[in-house]
């Protein structure tokens, strides 16, 4: 398969400039990368960003995850293998990505004491900012078909 066209974060500079400002904010914000990188796999699975899933992958290893991990986290509910804070941020992540196939409210309310049990505003802040931002860069992705063995951006 080949690109539509080039990314448009590579097309308009400024554009990248304020993606990697919102990326190295998230980074500060006090969750551990590992939980990021986590994050930003299992919203790729989701909209079947082929290039973030290998950049998430790698990422997530240089951060110390485990093979198991990585290879489970689609089915984080059932694998032994993930923190109760994990959980929740993954459940917020599926939450926030799939807006529009939920018919009730789109993070309830029991979902949100949940991640609030075990983050604080900062670190809340970090991992909404991490999921909206990789929901940004999967929906630039999939349309122009970026490629995952070749990213315009490396």
């Amino acid at each position: 398969m080949q690109p539509r066209m080039k990314n448009p974060a590579m097309i308009m500079p400024e554009a990248m400039t304020g993606i990697q400002r919102l990326l190295k904010a998230t980074k500060s914000g006090g969750v551990p990368q590992p939980t990021l990188e986590l994050i930003g796999l299992r919203v790729s699975q989701l909209n079947g960003c082929a290039p973030c899933l290998v950049g998430h992958q790698r990422e997530a290893r240089k951060a110390g995850e485990t093979d198991e991990r990585l290879a489970t986290v689609a089915a984080w509910r059932e694998a032994p293998f993930f923190t109760d804070a994990e959980r929740a941020a993954l459940q917020l992540a599926e939450a926030i990505t799939r807006l529009s196939d939920r018919s009730e409210e789109a993070v309830p309310d029991e979902l949100w004491e949940a991640v609030v049990e075990h983050y604080d505003e900062q670190q809340l802040s970090a991992i909404l900012l991490m999921i909206g931002t990789i929901n940004l860069f999967n929906r630039i992705n999939v349309p122009i078909r970026e490629r995952a063995d070749r990213p315009s951006w490396e």
